[in-house]
């Protein structure tokens, strides 16, 4: 391999040590190595980017091991006031030789791969995006709990022998949160005050609602539905929160926001999904072609023999 970088340094990551090994020498030299170890504790990784700092490493790459590499590339993210390289790097794109591994000649092997220029990036946008990119995450899970808490609800509804969600389009729409809070408070319903409980078009199959309401909850079937209900409303009032803080967010970038709401299906929230994403510069991606592959929306082309594999994709979808 023919280096092309003076300096270099490759970062082995795991939950507790970082394994650094700093590739330093003129071109078509052999370089010399230093290989030191930190743990992954917030004053050692300072003295990690102190390291980079005092040998003037403008080039890094580490593994994309699960989340840990993520607070180490946010303290060396500032370094040399952000002219600093650092490549975020798949593992099965630098599968070191065969022969006995350890962390040390794993911290090596990256540093001399980045040195001869052999290592591709991870696509990794600005810090900004990131923070967004943690409140659209979030409240993808939020709303995900609140899809179980409902399922909760239904379930043991349909267990105490109430089956009017079936009959509702949205049993956790105006009129059947109306029903919800009558039997908490009462543990029954009767027809006029199920009829106050109805909305709109609902109060046409008031009898077959009726028929599945035929029936009483006990003191404690009460309580825990008021529990349980209570703990929807809640989940519901915090994804107001997040969206509240997402709002705040991307009104700094209208103009991408604009031009994805214009986009037929797509709305605000799955606007914000997209530039939490993948950012606003799409300069990172030299076409359509590649952004689709990034995205695992691309199937995988496998042929032998003339015969043509099954293949699929790997996205799944964050809006």
């Amino acid at each position: 391999m023919q280096d092309i970088l003076t300096c270099a340094m490759g970062l082995d990551i795991h939950r507790d040590v970082i394994v650094a090994c700093l590739a330093k020498g003129e071109l078509g030299t052999d370089p010399e190595i230093e290989i030191r170890s930190f743990s992954t504790l917030i004053p050692e990784m300072r003295k990690l980017r102190d390291w980079v700092l005092e040998a003037e490493c403008h080039y890094v790459a580490m593994e994309s091991t699960g989340i840990y590499w993520q607070p180490i590339y946010e303290m060396l993210e500032p370094c040399f006031d952000g002219q600093i390289s650092i490549l975020v790097v798949n593992a099965r794109h630098m599968k070191n030789v065969p022969g006995r591994k350890t962390d040390m000649r794993d911290a090596q092997w990256i540093a001399t791969l980045l040195r001869a220029g052999l290592l591709k990036g991870s696509f990794i946008p600005d810090k900004t995006f990131r923070e967004l990119r943690h409140l659209t995450r979030y409240r993808k899970s939020i709303v995900h709990d609140i899809t179980a808490q409902k399922n909760r609800i239904d379930k043991f509804l349909q267990s105490s022998g109430f089956r009017f969600t079936a009959f509702l389009s949205d049993a956790f729409g105006a009129s059947g949160r109306n029903i919800i809070r009558h039997l908490m408070k009462y543990g029954n319903i009767s027809r006029e005050a199920l009829d106050r409980c109805l909305k709109t078009q609902t109060r046409k199959r008031i009898d077959e609602i009726l028929v599945a309401l035929n029936g009483s909850l006990s003191e404690h079937q009460r309580g825990f539905l008021r529990m349980i209900f209570g703990h929807l409303e809640a989940l519901e009032q915090h994804r107001h929160t997040v969206e509240d803080a997402i709002t705040k967010e991307i009104t700094k970038h209208e103009e991408a926001l604009s031009l994805l709401c214009s986009i037929p299906g797509i709305d605000v929230t799955a606007a914000a999904a997209i530039i939490a994403e993948i950012g606003t510069d799409m300069s990172a991606f030299p076409d359509s072609q590649h952004i689709c592959s990034w995205a695992g929306l691309s199937p995988g082309n496998n042929e032998s023999a003339g015969k043509r594999k099954s293949a699929h994709i790997t996205a799944t979808c964050s809006l």
